[in-house]
Order: C-alpha cells, then structure tokens, then sequence
C-alpha cells in the first residue's frame, strides 16, 4: 500500500470520505480500494487497455446495485434510467444476463443503439413520460436525480427497491461510511423526504455509492470473456486533450463511457 500511497502522491481529487497522505495532497480512499482492486483483477483478454480501463467503475456500480443490492432475478422488471451511459449500457446487460425484463431511458438519437444492447422497453425521455407508461417494476437504478428520482416510485409494484447513485445519501449509507454522528443525522435530513415518499409507496429507498471488489470484478471479466456483457466506450482521448474530453462529457452526448489514455 506505500508503494500505491507514493504512486499517486501529488493527485488532488476532491470527493466524501477524504484521507490525506501529506500535508498538501488528499485522495480519496475509494480511488486507492478501486485501485487495488483493479490490480487484483485480471484485464479480460478480449480487451484493449482502454476498454478496460472503462469497466471498474461502471461495472461495478451494475452489480453492486442489481445483483448484490436489488438480488435481481430472472422474470423481474427492472427500469434503468439513462441507458446509454456508462452505467446505463452495463447494467442493461447485466440485467438481461440475469434474465429480467428491462427498460431504459434515452434520447431519441439513442433509440435503436440502446435496444441493441438488449433493453426491452425504450423509452424516449424528450417525448414520453416514463412514469405514465411503466407499472409494477421490482427494481429501478436511478442515476439521474430530482423529479426523476421521485417519479420512479410510482413505476414500483408494493415492496420494489429504488436505488439511487446520484442521492441523496441516506442513513445506511452514513453507517457504512463509519460517518460521524452529526454526519448521519446530516444525510438522514438530506433523504427524508423521498425516504417518507417511498415508504407511503410500500418500496424501499437506498443510496448506493460503489466500493472496490475484486472478486465482483473478476467476476465481470469473466462474463467479458464469455461474450456477456461488453464494454462500451465512446471516444478515447489522449492525456494531452483531457479538458477536451471533459468538455465532450458535460455536453451529455456520450455513449457509455469516455476515456483518457497515459501516454
């Protein structure tokens, strides 16, 4: 772990759960765990560096969100909103592995591109509200955030899981995190009211943020390898053009994930 801390001394990313190695550099602890446990993991071999390089975090958000948090299983409806980004496009074909029936959102130039990956129902966001047009779903991945989050509750049959990984945070969240008490009571008022709102709909509300496993991550290369699942990456960028690349990610146009290479 010195080796790693000394690798990436000098980096300043700001985010939750900070640790700081010297006096002017902090990093987050989940980049080190995602780190490591990147290499813990084999690359697939059906892979270049890059496509690689897109799969830990998107990856596994899908599985901790559909298999470890929501245990999705074959026959059940999940809805994922934002098909075509990079969680979307790994989780819709994560969720088709498991055997359950799978809608999106996206935009109309995304249509078709998104049932390719094996979505059931698509629905275009600018001309269609979801929430009038789905019923009795077991399972919604929320990665988008106001309105949106609260309108899923009602495509939820009684005892369905809303998982967000855009927020807010919640009290389970704050456990984990090993958060201070004024901290918890901080993300308990930050979730109250769709927390409130859900239990007036019999679901569940969770907040999930991605953590490190290696195992999940082999367990995603293998699945790789066996033609299951594929990574998506839009466009690659060399380091130099990174604020372009940026740029090309807060436009919202991307499909799946955008990369920078170190060269």
């Amino acid at each position: 772990m010195e080796e790693l801390e000394t690798e990436i001394e000098g980096i300043l990313i700001n985010g939750l759960d900070i640790i700081k190695f010297s006096d002017d550099t902090t990093v987050m602890r989940w980049v080190l765990r995602t780190t490591v446990a990147v290499l813990n993991s084999a690359r697939p071999k059906a892979l270049t560096m890059e496509e690689a390089a897109s799969i830990p975090l998107v990856g596994l958000t899908a599985w901790q969100a559909l298999i470890e948090r929501a245990n999705l299983k074959k026959g059940q409806k999940v809805l994922i909103h934002a098909g075509s980004g990079g969680v979307g496009t790994l989780a819709i074909q994560l969720a088709k592995h498991v055997g359950a029936l799978v809608a999106t959102t996206t935009s109309t130039a995304n249509l078709d591109w998104v049932k390719a990956l094996g979505a059931d129902i698509v629905i275009d966001y600018s001309k269609d509200d979801f929430a009038t047009i789905l019923r009795d779903y077991d399972v919604v991945l929320n990665t988008l955030g106001g309105e949106v989050l609260e309108k899923s509750l009602r495509v939820l049959k009684p005892g369905g899981k809303l998982i967000s990984i855009s927020g807010p945070p919640d009290p389970d969240f704050a456990k984990d995190m090993g958060s201070s008490w004024i901290l918890r009571q901080f993300m308990r008022l930050l979730s109250y009211r769709i927390r409130k709102k859900a239990k007036r709909h019999r679901v569940s509300y969770s907040f999930l943020f991605m953590r490190a496993n290696g195992d999940q991550l082999h367990e995603i290369g293998r699945l790789i390898d066996s033609g299951i699942i594929r990574p998506v990456v839009d466009q690659v960028f060399p380091f130099e053009s990174t604020n372009e690349a940026m740029a090309y990610v807060e436009r919202g146009r991307a499909k799946g994930k955008v990369v920078v290479r170190m060269s």
